[in-house]
């Protein structure tokens, strides 16, 4: 495994990258054409570009599209959810096929199995959330409870790291209807223990939706092993997918039959074509869908899979502790000394794919150095988020962006 000094320099960054075994993966990136930028810290919030995605848009556009015109929903498009869904389960998710499907935004598909979880368990009033959530997943949440005429349980959790197992046994009961939680935690990349929570909802009669939005493309999950019933996700971080790109959501099997979404389309009947007066719902995930597929957004996620793929997501986690682990070094060197505090946590197996440096003057600084060309994000109240994407990102690249922000902080917050 990597190891990283305490001093390390620009030569020994330089080494780790002529060491790293996905070094030539950063080629199938397309160039960033902003000579300013000295680093791109923020995949785990918009991934960059790949050459592949240019290369099937232009297929789509140039080829399909202009030549095969609306006969190209036949010619495959119309399977684009459910054929991404299952390739994605199987390379990043843990999920065997026909449980994942890709459809709407991260905020629809939420909602979807949110309300799917809470009718399944219709003597139950209770959903269980955690108040350092993203905000969506807290808004959806309150927004279902409103419209069921339920109570949420909100947990505490601590926001340099993220909802415990025990915290959770203290939140359950009788009355809970769903957990909902995110795996890893937006604001300090706290892995939530995913199997161990499971099963103490389930040991509470509860089922549990999990938010894997800083998961997928980073960290391995295993939905089917440890037991998931419903999980959501977005595509344009560690997948690099695109702006917007389409959502998933995944529901294990033996809750098909019963799944019963809110917003029923025709691309969720189970004969679409056949105009049927009465709604009868797709046997299987083709259930969760809603309206017409977003192609053109489904591009860009096939070429993201497509990558991770070829990687390895094994791979692709090693780096990402190392990575992290990296920038953590030069946080205590270079960083600590000038009033930063570390909002993440330390322990490898339990940090996610980026670290959150706290500072009193966080935001003001985070503009300092996105104007600068370190490219970062700002996290109310006082976090700057360092997002490390193991394909994309390099360790001279990290070097530099943590040598220049220890150089302006020392001038601007001195």
């Amino acid at each position: 495994m990597t190891t990283v000094s305490t001093s390390a320099s620009r030569e020994e960054a330089a080494l780790l990258d002529q060491g790293d075994e996905l070094a030539a993966f950063r080629d199938r990136f397309l160039p960033i054409r902003d000579p300013s930028v000295i680093a791109y810290l923020d995949g785990n919030s918009l991934g960059r570009p790949l050459k592949r995605t240019l290369e099937l848009m232009n297929d789509l556009v140039g080829a399909q599209w202009s030549s095969r015109l609306i006969r190209g929903w036949n010619d495959g498009w119309l399977e684009l959810p459910r054929r991404l869904g299952d390739d994605l389960g199987r390379v990043a998710l843990g999920a065997g096929p026909g449980q994942v499907i890709l459809a709407d935004s991260t905020t629809v598909c939420l909602y979807k199995a949110l309300r799917v979880a809470a009718a399944l368990l219709p003597g139950r009033g209770e959903l269980v959330c955690d108040t350092g959530d993203f905000p969506t997943d807290r808004y959806i949440a309150q927004a279902v409870a409103d419209e069921l005429g339920l109570t949420v349980r909100w947990i505490d959790s601590d926001p340099a790291s993220g909802v415990t197992a025990e915290q959770v046994a203290d939140a359950v009961g009788p009355g809970t209807a769903v957990v909902a939680l995110s795996h890893v935690a937006y604001r300090s990349a706290f892995i939530a223990d995913m199997e161990q929570i499971n099963a103490i909802a389930h040991d509470a009669g509860a089922l549990v939706v999990w938010d894997l939005c800083h998961s997928v493309g980073s960290v391995p999950v295993h939905l089917d092993a440890t037991g998931t019933d419903f999980a959501v996700g977005c595509t344009y971080k560690y997948l690099n997918a695109g702006p917007g790109a389409p959502a998933f959501v995944y529901v294990r099997a033996d809750h098909h039959g019963a799944a019963r979404q809110p917003i029923p389309g025709w691309m969720s009947a189970a004969d679409r074509f056949a105009m049927a007066r009465d709604y009868q719902a797709d046997p299987g995930i083709g259930r969760m869908l809603s309206g017409t597929p977003a192609v053109t957004g489904l591009i860009g996620v096939a070429a993201g899979v497509e990558l991770l793929e070829e990687a390895g997501i094994g791979r692709v986690r090693a780096k990402s502790v190392a990575l992290t682990r990296m920038a953590i070094a030069l946080y205590d060197e270079w960083l600590a000394p000038l009033g930063f505090t570390l909002s993440s946590p330390r322990p490898d197996a339990i940090r996610g794919g980026h670290i959150t440096v706290s500072h009193p003057k966080a935001e003001e600084f985070a503009d300092t150095l996105i104007g600068d060309g370190v490219i970062v994000d700002f996290r109310a109240p006082d976090g700057i988020r360092l997002g490390l994407s193991p394909l994309s990102t390099s360790y001279t690249e990290l070097w530099a962006a943590l040598d220049r922000t220890r150089a302006l902080a020392t001038e601007v917050l001195a």
